[in-house]
């Protein structure tokens, strides 16, 4: 049986998106998946949206085998419930597989469970967790992170990758790939794919370099040296490097590795081409030195990254 905890001013996909997942596999596998929202009080629980679900207390549980935990407006009240945190650390102790959806994580880190594991979370949520539970490892440049039967999500639509690898678990990768086509999400993202996009958020601090940034992407196998880059805005190098900093707060070399990091971690992830033509067409040239770039950024070589996107 698989719980959903919910509580007032929850997020509704994040709710919605689980349960939608585990619903549907269960009726591609054959065996018709048994769902609970439940709530610290029965009735209708009003999300953030203002649209309602339908929950059973707490106590109506039974035995579940997978506790999903949503996020949302109301997860700092929901994660300061002595009647939540029991709930979740009881189920916890039966050895229930536990997932926290985007800032479901909180409650999850509230109860203790994430101490001394591996988790993520939202990433604008990120400051202050790392503040508050700095006993997490967080990891909060993941899409989920699984510890052991702990399991954590980043925002909404994460949830579904998340709920995607369970499914992938108990009914096997063909079962997954089904649901994922019949909820039109193609497949799911690996756990170790990136929240959020290096050219955007850099694009987003600048209105000056980004058709540059957007260039610079698409020619990462160029030499993409602090003079090409200049000389291409049409500016000495001393103005244009100090033009970019102050804009962007970012070098245009550590611009430029970023992007190739980005777009190399994603070939290595999701392609089996070659960790050396992965270096090759990203502008690292030299294997050696990707993976050194890897290890300094994301704690792992190119070769510990494809292997745990494959396994998740």
């Amino acid at each position: 049986m698989i719980g959903v905890l919910i509580f007032p001013n929850f997020q509704l996909l994040d709710a919605a998106g689980p349960i939608s997942v585990f619903e549907i596999a269960g009726r591609l596998a054959g065996a018709p998946a048994s769902i609970k929202v439940l709530a610290e009080t029965a009735g209708p629980v009003r999300s953030s949206s203002g649209v309602e679900m339908l929950a059973r207390s707490l106590r109506s549980a039974g035995a579940l085998s997978t506790l999903i935990v949503a996020g949302g407006e109301g997860v700092r009240a929901a994660s300061r419930s002595a009647k939540s945190l029991a709930f979740v650390q009881a189920a916890a102790k039966r050895g229930v597989r536990i997932a926290g959806v985007c800032s479901g994580a909180y409650v999850l880190a509230e109860a203790g469970l994430l101490d001394g594991r591996r988790a993520t979370t939202h990433w604008r949520r990120t400051e202050h967790f790392l503040a508050t539970y700095p006993k997490v490892r967080l990891e909060p440049d993941r899409i989920f992170v699984r510890d052991g039967a702990i399991w954590s999500s980043a925002g909404i639509s994460a949830g579904i990758d998340l709920a995607l690898a369970m499914v992938a678990e108990d009914f096997g990768e063909k079962i997954s790939q089904e649901t994922a086509r019949q909820l039109v999400v193609y497949h799911r993202r690996s756990g170790g794919q990136s929240q959020f996009s290096s050219l955007l958020e850099l694009k987003a601090s600048t209105r000056r370099f980004g058709p540059l940034l957007t260039w610079a992407r698409e020619h990462l196998d160029a030499p993409l040296t602090v003079e090409h880059l200049a000389e291409r805005a049409g500016m000495s190098t001393r103005h244009f490097t100090r033009a970019f900093i102050a804009e962007t707060g970012s070098t245009p070399s550590k611009a430029v590795e970023r992007l190739r990091l980005e777009v190399a971690r994603q070939q290595v992830q999701s392609s089996t081409e070659a960790i050396e033509r992965v270096a090759q067409s990203t502008g690292f040239r030299d294997p050696e030195r990707m993976r050194r770039a890897f290890i300094r950024v994301f704690g792992q070589p190119p070769q510990s990254l494809r292997r745990a996107a494959r396994a998740s």
